[in-house]
């Protein structure tokens, strides 16, 4: 899930992993390939293992899972933490390689680790190693692609006079915004993953991917066309997001043939339908109809989707303009403060009719005893109940409601500030003072009785597109021979 952008090499070789030489591949024509998608983000929660063996079951030519997304926000990548368990990651790894193993046939993974850091990718590799120890796997290829960037290499090209261009109306890279930024990864397309493949790999571990990549490589490779690779790469890059009623972590079937590409739902409890897949084609897109990725974007605008029965659909109509530069996307994070959160909740309905005006009691309670908080810390009151989730944005804020939660959130450059400033914010609420108000007891019910600490904020640093000559230019693969 999350973004999209590009990278390369395309090495010749001997052998895919499959067996089969490359040329026997181009010599026979363009086959008919089936794909298997258990996950839409490995890791987060283990996937359905017998939506998953349902799928071993078709014999597919292809094992694929992305494990990757933006959706969980800037601190992972920026600290390098993974959100994901290893422990459901590991489930998660240990079923599919053993499936591709058993079948003889390519496991592709991108983004390991939730970010695609050279951490990410190399925790994966750890992973593969132990599940193959563990389950005494005969000698097997793999292939690690990392994608991290040295913030320094991005100041390098700034330093030269590049333009390092802002996506989604966000300015050009600065070197303000440069120096806040603590992790940068490039976000890779199919290159690599094909030169991993034409070299035999039968594993491959990709650092940060585009999500349609990881798919639309095989494709490409084994001669389909970049409209139909790219749209499989859309329709399957969340597995069962493409299915419905709605249900994660199940196990999609793609079959890409000179016809169209069909798509298949593997769990007994979900279909998928011409309109399960066609809503999922627009999903994350800022144009419904558009999938930027390295080189081109994929037009879906003419799509027909079409059931073909109960539980398929079949669509085709896709197009791929081809673009005239190779730009790759750079996603970057950077720490902003310490931060700590105070939670209350609100019954009273006196307190609740005016909660503006407890909050504002509240914020000069903190002021009078640490200053303004112009550069030295920030409150935001987030009021569930009433416009939580949207804040200002939400149309239709319930004004009064039975009851209401409270989340005092406080960042700090330093921890002591943010804690300190976190407890006079959080106690304020319980001890303001409304007119009316007669007894003492306080007017917040408080979740616990203390400052919560929290990950510290990050922020997204870079949204932004690197113009390069070789499509291989910010990606570096390597191989090693895995045995028990």
């Amino acid at each position: 899930m999350g973004a999209g952008n590009w990278h390369g090499d395309c090495n010749s070789s001997s052998k895919t992993a499959a067996g089969r030489r490359v040329s026997e591949i181009e010599e026979l024509g363009v086959p008919t390939t089936k794909i298997i998608v258990p996950s839409g983000h490995m890791g987060t929660m283990p996937f359905s293992v017998e939506s998953f063996r349902a799928g071993v079951a078709e014999r597919p030519d292809f094992i694929i899972c992305d494990s990757g997304s933006c959706d969980i926000g800037p601190y992972p990548l920026g600290a390098d933490i993974p959100p994901s368990a290893e422990a459901f990651q590991k489930h998660d790894l240990e079923h599919m390689l053993l499936a591709a193993r058993e079948l003889g046939v390519p496991m592709i993974v991108g983004s390991a680790s939730d970010t695609g850091t050279d951490r990410g990718v190399d925790q994966y590799v750890r992973l593969i190693r132990e599940i193959a120890k563990a389950h005494n796997l005969k000698p097997f290829k793999l292939a690690a692609i990392h994608t991290e960037m040295p913030v320094a290499a991005l100041r390098e090209r700034m330093n030269s006079g590049e333009i390092i261009s802002g996506l989604n109306g966000r300015p050009d890279l600065d070197k303000d915004t440069l120096e806040r930024t603590d992790r940068v990864v490039a976000v890779v397309g199919v290159e690599p993953i094909i030169a991993a493949l034409k070299d035999g790999a039968d594993v491959i571990i990709c650092g940060r991917t585009c999500d349609v990549s990881i798919f639309a490589a095989p494709l490409i490779l084994r001669g389909h066309s970049k409209a139909d690779a790219y749209f499989a790469g859309k329709a399957l890059e969340c597995a069962s997001f493409c299915a419905e009623p709605y249900r994660s972590k199940e196990t999609v079937l793609g079959r890409i043939a000179d016809d169209g590409v069909y798509l298949t739902a593997m769990s007994p409890l979900q279909r998928c339908t011409p309109v399960s897949v066609a809503a999922h084609a627009m999903y994350e897109r800022a144009n419904p109809f558009r999938e930027h990725v390295p080189g081109g974007y994929l037009d879906m605008t003419n799509c027909r989707y079409e059931a073909v029965d109960e539980k398929t659909t079949r669509v085709t109509g896709q197009t791929f303009v081809e673009d005239d530069a190779i730009r790759v996307k750079i996603e970057g994070s950077g720490k902003i403060a310490e931060r700590r959160i105070f939670i209350a909740g609100l019954r009273d309905p006196h307190t609740i009719e005016n909660l503006d005006e407890v909050l504002r009691l509240a914020r000069e309670r903190v002021a009078a005893i640490f200053g303004p908080p112009e550069g030295k810390y920030s409150l935001h009151y987030h009021r569930y109940g009433r416009d939580g989730v949207m804040g200002e944005l939400e149309p239709n804020p319930v004004m009064n409601p039975q009851e209401m939660c409270i989340i005092a959130d406080v960042t700090a450059n330093d921890p002591d500030t943010a804690e300190q400033v976190c407890h006079i914010a959080g106690k304020a609420i319980l001890q303001a003072r409304l007119p009316g108000v007669k007894g003492t007891a306080g007017i917040a019910g408080i979740f616990s009785d203390e400052v919560m600490h929290i990950q510290p904020a990050y922020e997204w640093t870079m949204n932004h597109l690197v113009k390069v000559d070789r499509a291989d230019e910010l990606s570096r693969l390597s191989f090693q021979t895995i045995s028990a």
